[in-house]
């Protein structure tokens, strides 16, 4: 047996419904958003779980709770899984951004590995943060599942690092819906990716909401 790490993005919030920027701004799961936190631990709660990291935001805790409520597991809650720290730009919509930080908006579209959102962080320091998680599931456990509840750039970032995809193509080559997961198997010849960003475990009416 392997090891295999899910990487569950948090249920729907305002911000992901709208397309806002929100990395380091702390908001709730909307109702259907908890609704695929349940729908996922009615769904994957058979799975033989052997441990589960969360990034400490109140959507990701959210989303990991009725799995862990219904397994009796507590949460390992890692500052590295927080979403990227979007500064200026939180809160904002990508055109109110565009107009007013029109410089730094495009050399993040074009290369944000090295490139912040204003005041924000870069894909490489996400990556610098985050990696060490995974290494530390990995030093922990050579075989099992691990969930890892994240956000939708940090899960990104981490897939294009374990993949060998360019950083800076982690917004163009990557997507994770609201809700969804992705699956890596780490064995003899590193890891694989099995799965990316599935929803099939909700229910249609969650799986048609637009989830960015």
């Amino acid at each position: 047996m392997s090891l295999k790490i899910y990487l569950l993005r948090h249920g729907e919030t305002t911000y992901s419904q709208r397309g806002v920027y929100c990395g380091a701004l702390d908001p709730e799961l909307t109702p259907e958003g908890s609704l695929m936190a349940q729908a996922f631990a009615d769904a994957y709660g058979s799975v033989p779980w052997t441990d589960i990291y969360v990034s400490p935001l109140q959507r990701t805790v959210a989303t990991a709770r009725p799995l862990c409520n219904a397994l009796g597991v507590r949460m390992q809650l890692r500052d590295g899984l927080r979403e990227i720290r979007y500064g200026a730009w939180e809160g904002r919509e990508q055109d109110d951004v565009r107009l007013h930080h029109e410089q730094d908006y495009l050399r993040w579209l074009a290369e944000p590995a090295w490139n912040p959102p204003t005041e924000g962080e870069t894909a490489v320091q996400v990556a610098s943060r985050a990696l060490p998680v995974i290494t530390e599931i990995e030093s922990k456990y050579t075989r099992g599942n691990v969930l890892v509840v994240s956000h939708k750039a940090t899960i990104r970032i981490i897939l294009c690092s374990l993949m060998g995809i360019d950083l800076g193509r982690y917004r163009d080559r990557i997507d994770t819906p609201a809700g969804s997961v992705s699956i890596i198997k780490f064995d003899v010849h590193g890891p694989m990716l099995e799965v990316l960003g599935d929803r099939h475990y909700m229910p249609q009416h969650l799986r048609e909401r637009a989830g960015t």
